[in-house]
């Protein structure tokens, strides 16, 4: 039995930073907005901090069906984040824009893929900015040799680093580089709640005190203004009518009902292996010129971890948690003169589930031991988008809600993993200057970086999405999450998902007749109604 709900100004599948930025400047337009998110609230508290709570959270927050992948790896189950906040909520922190040549990729990145920003940095700047603010980023602006310009100030400034920065500063330095403090989104003085406290345990964990700036403090901050949010509702297809989405479909899990709501716009968020998954089921893709990428030209970025083992803790009695980054390769690399990207080191964290999994077993009992003589720091490069890296349905099986199960095949070209090796390198020889014993490298091969499936452009033949992130072939139909960026860039994709979700939710709101006059503006004066 299918109940039919009543109907809204706009519904927004998913509640991550695409579909939480996207709602924000409808709610403060004045309109009245469903929110669909298929998990539920993560909860926040002392347990955060615990050595499992990486593998507590995932358990409950992470499902790998129906995502069957076939990568570099082999073949896995690939997660994704069903809660509040989406992945936000256990990302790392880091609050990169991308670089304004980012939005310009060269032909030995795109190659005959297609892929083009129909904006710029210039268009994107301001709401930037508004991000930012959104998600509380601190950091010193100014020593990065490859950021763009700014026209707002960050909300605070970054903290001293620890003894253990300081010691890669130093080495980086030593080696010629220019090393900088990354931006973070963790409110470091608070307003209102309680402020960083220098745990350590941010990147896999949901945040104990709320410092950490992520999507479910959005969305928070929504409900009882416009927003209603509807957890345990996943979303399993989108009817149509001519040029228009009529219906979304939804099972609300608690009472195993399916129902169906209706809205005059309806923004999908879900993620980039999720969206595609709809578009596709729903066989939307067939009605749109740019259809045959909908799935397609799948990033994810090319990384790995670089570990450096220290006689002594260098931690100095502090927790160090990205603390450094070095940019000096982000445009090329000198063993490779005509390449224009190669891509970014970052210091990283090494959560105790991770270096656990991937230690042998006979090691894992002197764990705790080892873990505080550790550093890691992360290599990222921008990974080319092609064809054959895509999602797919193998309508020869199905996963418990009926659907066809999604396939997701991706393998890195030689041209990514020579990028990766030549940052190993370069890390391995950062961690030695500081006083690493030794060094070993290792691939990450997850999704949690998964872009492009579903990308804007300006050739309509090439993309399945305009500029304003309108689904082509439908007047109603829009992209807010990461399948919608081009490329992949090489720093992490959450600030410009969520800088890209304000504008298309700004773009959304200018164009209602239920627009309060007021907010009626320029876009650079709008990106700061709701910063």
């Amino acid at each position: 039995m299918r109940i039919n709900d009543e109907r809204f100004d706009a519904v927004i599948i998913g509640s991550g930073p695409g579909g939480a930025c996207a709602a924000a400047p409808l709610v403060e337009a004045g309109a009245r907005v469903l929110m669909l998110e298929a998990g539920d609230w993560v909860s926040r508290g002392p347990a955060n901090h615990e050595s499992d709570a990486v593998a507590m959270l995932s358990a409950q927050y992470v499902r790998s069906n129906p995502y069957d992948a076939h990568t570099d790896a082999g073949r896995k189950p690939a997660g994704q984040f069903h809660c509040v906040g989406g992945q936000t909520v256990f990302f790392g922190a880091a609050a990169f824009r991308n670089r304004a040549e980012d939005f310009e990729s060269p032909a030995e990145i795109v190659g005959d893929s297609g892929a083009q920003w129909p904006i710029g940095y210039d268009e994107m700047e301001p709401w930037y900015g508004a991000a930012e603010q959104l998600f509380c980023v601190s950091g010193s602006p100014g020593h990065d040799p490859t950021e763009s310009w700014r026209s707002t100030p960050l909300p605070e400034a970054a903290p001293v680093p620890t003894p253990a920065g300081l010691a890669l500063h130093d080495a980086a330095r030593c080696r010629g580089l220019m090393p900088f403090v990354p931006p973070l989104a963790i409110a470091r003085q608070p307003q209102g709640r309680a402020g960083c406290n220098a745990c350590g345990h941010c990147d896999g964990h949901a945040c104990a005190r709320n410092a950490k700036g992520d999507a479910a403090a959005i969305v928070a901050s929504l409900l009882g203004r416009g927003l209603l949010l509807r957890t345990q509702a996943m979303a399993l297809a989108l009817t149509s009518s001519g040029d228009r989405i009529t219906a979304v479909d939804y099972l609300d899990m608690y009472s195993g009902r399916h129902r169906s709501v209706r809205a005059d716009r309806v923004v999908l968020a879900a993620g980039s292996l999720a969206t595609p998954h709809l578009l596709l089921a729903s066989g939307l893709h067939l009605r749109n010129p740019g259809g045959r990428v909908v799935g397609r030209y799948l990033t994810r970025h090319c990384n790995a971890v670089v570990i450096g083992a220290f006689a002594d803790p260098p931690g100095g009695g502090r927790v160090p948690y990205k603390e450094f980054a070095v940019h000096d390769f982000y445009f090329g690399h000198p063993a490779r003169a005509a390449w224009r990207r190669a891509g970014t080191i970052q210091q990283t964290s090494l959560p105790e589930a991770l270096v656990e999994r991937e230690m042998p077993a006979v090691l894992r009992p002197v764990l705790r031991r080892v873990l505080p003589h550790l550093m890691g720091l992360l290599v990222m490069t921008e990974d080319q988008p092609t064809s054959s890296n895509a999602v797919s349905l193998d309508r020869s099986r199905q996963d418990a809600l009926g659907r066809p199960v999604l396939r997701v095949a991706h393998r890195f070209t030689a041209r990514d993993r020579e990028a990766r090796a030549l940052l190993q390198r370069e890390a391995a020889a950062i961690l030695r200057a500081a006083g690493a014993c030794a060094t070993i490298a290792r691939p990450i091969d997850s999704f949690t970086h998964a872009l492009g499936t579903v990308r804007m452009g300006v050739d309509p033949a090439t993309s399945a999405l305009d500029a304003h992130g309108r689904f082509r072939g439908f007047t109603n139909l829009f992209v807010a999450d990461g399948s919608a960026l081009p490329t992949s860039a090489a720093v992490n994709p959450a600030l410009t998902i969520a800088a890209n979700a304000l504008r298309i939710g700004a773009h959304l709101a200018e164009s209602r007749r239920w627009l309060r006059p007021l907010v009626r503006r320029e876009r650079r004066e709008a990106a700061h109604v709701f910063a």
